[in-house]
């Protein structure tokens, strides 16, 4: 998959740096009502303001952020200028201190650690797996049979996660795992969005005990796979087992509670991202039939008569193209919020310390001015021409599905080739004719659809 980054076209607009005023919201509330309702909309509501907005998260102060350029700042700004914002007592209970979570040397000793064990050469050696998981599901598919897209996807990459991730090989791992973050990702962005993100932590609500019990039942099933790898053979090839095995400069190894919050961390990475993307990718391949029969055209000239493994992936850029495009109009990440610090500027304006600055992929990924026919689902997009030239020269940072800068996510490479080996597995075999009903997105954790996608499966001759 190629990124296209670099200046934009001649009808890009610079970046004043003029901060414009946003909705008057409500007293001690702000625009944390409108936030909360819709937070989607809210966010396009502020970019037809401006590309610098201030607003109000209850009674703090606010900036929304559009123009790529400044989120750039933003993004790799983060550690000097900016600081990791608390996103609540929901959030900290799933994810503990991990490194999305952790700050400053913690932060950065963290990285270091959990880093080799998603490099390319680590990617590599999970993508078989990957594949095989993929092509069970398409052995069990049936011509006319009905499906729950979002349920079978989930089950997939779940499946898929706890093989890679914790090195385990059974449904019900896979299934009490995956029940339990469902719970707690559901809680965290209703919190998120609603009035328990102005509570106290002392403060209980039903949502908060709901995400404590569903992180119990992580904790003992994680607890009990690191005991097993401890009791067993050391030199496994999941992630876990190198976690384990991982240490500092020092020579110290990360505690249990360490290898709790970045097993945890990854999982929601490996799987929600890429259940999420390839729901929306089904979705949008069955209402686009000449994306769809591009995307056939290219798997069975490529892959002809064997299933896809990583050797593949260089070789599906058509493929890659309907992923990053999914990501694109259906970011599975929809905001990055950063807190100012003394001296933060950004465009060259100064921001208040304690402002917290918010951008949102979902506004930027569909803003007219970086995308021709921002609404359309068009992988041509991303594709270039003989020469190497793209078709769309698209800003830097104005596709940022996985964040950027330092703390991008460490899971990024993995969750690409999943979604496009995955992808390529299925969609080789069987079509997936989605009911004609509009999905809409809710934006909780990461971006789900707001009920079952129903589809049936048309197996290709």
């Amino acid at each position: 998959m190629t990124t296209q980054t670099g200046p934009g076209t001649g009808t890009r607009a610079q970046p004043t740096a003029t901060i414009t005023e946003g909705p008057r919201g409500v007293p001690l509330l702000g625009n944390l009502p409108a936030f909360g309702k819709n937070p989607l909309a809210f966010f396009e509501q502020l970019r037809a303001r401006g590309d610098m907005v201030r607003w109000r998260f209850g009674r703090g102060p606010a900036l929304f952020i559009a123009d790529p350029d400044t989120i750039g700042e933003l993004l790799t700004e983060v550690e000097r200028t900016f600081d990791q914002p608390d996103l609540g007592i929901a959030f900290r209970t799933l994810l503990g201190n991990g490194v999305v979570v952790a700050k400053g040397a913690d932060w950065r000793r963290r990285r270091s650690l959990v880093q080799p064990s998603v490099r390319p050469k680590q990617v590599r050696s999970y993508a078989a797996t990957m594949s095989e998981c993929a092509v069970a599901l398409a052995d069990r598919w049936t011509d006319g049979q009905r499906v729950d897209v979002k349920k079978e996807m989930a089950a997939l990459t779940q499946l898929i996660a706890v093989r890679t991730i914790f090195g385990v090989d059974t449904a019900a791992d896979a299934e009490a795992i995956g029940r339990a973050m469902d719970i707690a990702q559901k809680e965290i962005g209703a919190e998120f969005s609603g009035i328990g993100a102005l509570l106290p932590d002392w403060v209980p609500t039903p949502g908060r005990a709901r995400v404590k019990r569903a992180t119990a039942v992580i904790d003992a099933e994680v607890s009990r796979v690191v005991a097993r790898h401890r009791a067993g053979d050391t030199d496994r090839p999941d992630l876990l087992s190198r976690l384990l095995a991982a240490r500092d400069e020092t020579g110290a190894p990360l505690s249990d509670r360490e290898i709790r919050d970045e097993t945890v961390t990854l999982y929601i990475g490996g799987h929600e991202t890429t259940s999420s993307t390839l729901v929306w990718a089904w979705y949008l391949l069955s209402r686009n039939p000449r994306v769809r029969a591009a995307l056939t055209e290219e798997l069975d000239r490529v892959l002809a008569d064997h299933e896809p493994g990583h050797d593949d992936y260089a070789s599906l850029p058509y493929t890659q193209a309907v992923v990053k495009e999914t990501l694109r109009l259906y970011p599975t990440i929809w905001l990055i919020t950063g807190i100012a610090k003394e001296g933060a500027t950004l465009g060259g304006t100064p921001v208040p310390a304690g402002t917290r600055v918010w951008s949102s992929q979902w506004a930027t990924h569909r803003d007219p001015r970086w995308y021709g026919d921002a609404e359309a689902f068009r992988p041509e997009r991303w594709l270039t021409d003989e020469d190497g030239e793209p078709a769309e020269r698209i800003p830097e940072y104005a596709w940022f599905p996985f964040g950027g800068g330092p703390r991008v996510c460490l899971g990024t490479r993995f969750a690409l080739v999943e979604a496009v080996l995955v992808l390529a597995v299925l969609a080789r075999r069987h079509h997936l004719d989605v009911a004609a009903d509009e999905i809409r997105p809710v934006p909780s954790l990461t971006l789900q659809p707001d009920r079952e996608v129903r589809a049936t499966v048309r197996t290709r001759a």
